[in-house]
């Protein structure tokens, strides 16, 4: 049986400079030219659209989305020789969380139990995460200081939680 492929449709458009030159210089994984980045950013946003990402490639999406923030920090220890694994742990639990709200459209309360699993098991990875911060006087973070600060009310919650038997 023949493959078929799509075919190539011209598209001609006038847009601002600002943005001409913006995608110019846009790094798109995949793309040099501005008609790959085209492609390339405009197949993206119909999958988007269209909810038909799955978690790997919703993943990516993230990470680009969140690259310039990533890149920033790396720039920052390179300069500083300082990061912080309190904000790593933060902009990678944002994007896996991200990925998994793109990649699936629960379509029965089955679905969406099982979406709200997940996010749930995530957030409280994450919750331990910064728990495991906490422990020394000072997090490894640009602010030492900022998990013991906002830690208050979280532990004053969690130890009026009943401890049920195998917990």
């Amino acid at each position: 049986m023949p493959v078929l492929t799509a075919s190539m449709e011209p598209l001609s458009a006038r847009i601002p400079s600002d943005i001409y030159l913006w995608l110019a210089q846009l790094p798109v994984e995949g793309a040099t030219t501005n008609s790959d980045k085209l492609r390339v950013l405009l197949g993206q946003l119909k999958r988007q659209h269209d909810g038909a990402m799955d978690y790997p490639t919703a993943h990516g999406w993230a990470r680009d989305i969140t690259a310039p923030l990533r890149d920033a920090t790396v720039r920052l220890e390179g300069n500083t020789g300082r990061n912080s694994e309190v904000l790593n742990l933060l902009l990678e639990h944002v994007t896996a969380s991200l990925a998994m709200i793109v990649s699936h459209t629960p379509d029965n309360e089955s679905q969406a139990a099982e979406l709200e699993d997940m996010l749930v098991r995530r957030l409280f990875g994450l919750s331990a995460s910064l728990l495991r911060q906490a422990t020394t006087e000072k997090a490894q973070a640009y602010d030492p200081a900022v998990i013991r600060r906002h830690m208050g009310a979280t532990i004053e919650l969690a130890q009026s939680i009943p401890n049920p038997e195998g917990v």
